[in-house]
C-alpha cells in the first residue's frame, strides 16, 4: 500500500504485477528503444563533446589561456588540435551509459506511472498530468543511482585535451574509474551526485511527463500517425526541458572536475553556484546550452522511435 505524494490517498499496488505485466513486451520494447538510442547518441557524439568543452572550460587547466570563444571556435579547433575522431571521445562511455540508463528509465516510469498515476487522462486531466511529471522525474532520480559513475566518466573523458594518450589524463573508461578512486575514492565517482539528483528529476519529470502528456492532450489523431509531428513536438519539449535543467547541469559537471584535484575550487554545489554567478555571471550557467539544444535531436529521436517501435512490434499496429 502506497500512500500517494500528491493526494495522500491510499493506493494498493501488487507488487509482482507491477514487475512483470507484460514483461516480455515490455523488455522488447526497452532493446529497440535502447539500441535506437544508442545509434542516435553516436551520431550526435560531436555536438555532446562540444556541449560538454565549452560548459566546464573555465575549470578545466587543460584550456586555461587558450578558451574557446564559441561552439563554432570549437568544432574548428578540435579536429585540428585533436584529431577529427576526437570529437568521439568519451562516447564509448556515453553508449555504455545509455543503454542501462534506458533499462532504469522506462522500467522506472512506468513503475512509477503504476504506482502514483491510476487518474483519467480525460476527468481527471490535471492530476494525471502531475502524475506523469512525478512518474518522469522520479524514473530519471531512480536511475541516476545506478549510472552515475558511468555518467562520471563519460564527463571526464569528454573534457580530457590533448592529441595523443600522453598529453591526456585518462586513457579509457576502466582507466578514469581506477584513477579517480585511487585519488578520491569511491565518494570521487559520485561527486555532484546531490545536485545531480535535482536536476535528473527536473528534466527527465518535463522530458516524460511533457511528451506523454502531450501527445495525448495536444496532438490530433492524425498527428499521432504521424513520426515527423511527433518528432517536432518531442523537440519541442527535449529543447525546454534541457533548458529548464541546464543551470543544475553545468554545476553538476564543474562538480565532477573536482575529483582527482589536490585543491578543490568549490566545497559544494552551493558554493559552486555562488561562485559561478560572482566570478562569471548568470549567462555562465548556459555556456554550451546551444551545442545542447542542437544535441536535443537525438534524444527526440528516442522519444519517437520507442513509440513507434512499441507500437508496431508489441502492440501489433502499424501506420
Amino acid at each position: 500500500i502506497f500512500t500517494h505524494p500528491l493526494t495522500n490517498q491510499k493506493i494498493f499496488v501488487p507488487p509482482l504485477k507491477l514487475m512483470t505485466e507484460k514483461k516480455e513486451s515490455f523488455f522488447l520494447s526497452f532493446m529497440l528503444g535502447g539500441i535506437s538510442g544508442v545509434i542516435a547518441k553516436t551520431i550526435c557524439a560531436p555536438i555532446e563533446r562540444v556541449k560538454l568543452i565549452m560548459q566546464t572550460q573555465d575549470t578545466n587547466p587543460a584550456l586555461k589561456g587558450r578558451e574557446y570563444k564559441s561552439m563554432g571556435d570549437c568544432f574548428v579547433r578540435i579536429p585540428k588540435e585533436e584529431g577529427f575522431l576526437s570529437f568521439w571521445r568519451g562516447n564509448m562511455a556515453n553508449v555504455v551509459r545509455y543503454f542501462p540508463t534506458q533499462a532504469f528509465n522506462f522500467a522506472f516510469k512506468d513503475f512509477y506511472n503504476r504506482m502514483f498515476n491510476p487518474y483519467n487522462k480525460h476527468t481527471e486531466s490535471g492530476k494525471w498530468f502531475m502524475g506523469n511529471l512525478l512518474a518522469g522525474g522520479m524514473a530519471g532520480s531512480s536511475s541516476m543511482v545506478f549510472v552515475y559513475p558511468l555518467d562520471f566518466a563519460r564527463t571526464r573523458l569528454g573534457v580530457d585535451m590533448g592529441k595523443d594518450k600522453s598529453q591526456r589524463q585518462f586513457h579509457g573508461i576502466l582507466d578514469c574509474a581506477s584513477k579517480i578512486y585511487k585519488s578520491d575514492g569511491l565518494a570521487g565517482l559520485y561527486r555532484g551526485f546531490g545536485i545531480s539528483v535535482i536536476g535528473i528529476f527536473i528534466y527527465r519529470a518535463f522530458y516524460f511527463g511533457m511528451y506523454d502528456t502531450g501527445k495525448e492532450i495536444l496532438l490530433t489523431e492524425s498527428m499521432k500517425k504521424s513520426m515527423i509531428a511527433k518528432f517536432v513536438f518531442a523537440q519541442l519539449v527535449v529543447m525546454s526541458s534541457e533548458t529548464l535543467a541546464y543551470p543544475i547541469d553545468t554545476v553538476r559537471r564543474r562538480m565532477m572536475l573536482q575529483s582527482g584535484k589536490e585543491v578543490k575550487e568549490y566545497s559544494s554545489a552551493i558554493d559552486c553556484f555562488q561562485k559561478i554567478i560572482k566570478n562569471e555571471g548568470f549567462s555562465a550557467f548556459f555556456k554550451g546550452n546551444a551545442a545542447n539544444i542542437t544535441r536535443a535531436f537525438g534524444s527526440s529521436l528516442v522519444l519517437v522511435l520507442y513509440d513507434k517501435m512499441k507500437e508496431v512490434m508489441i502492440e501489433g499496429k502499424s501506420h
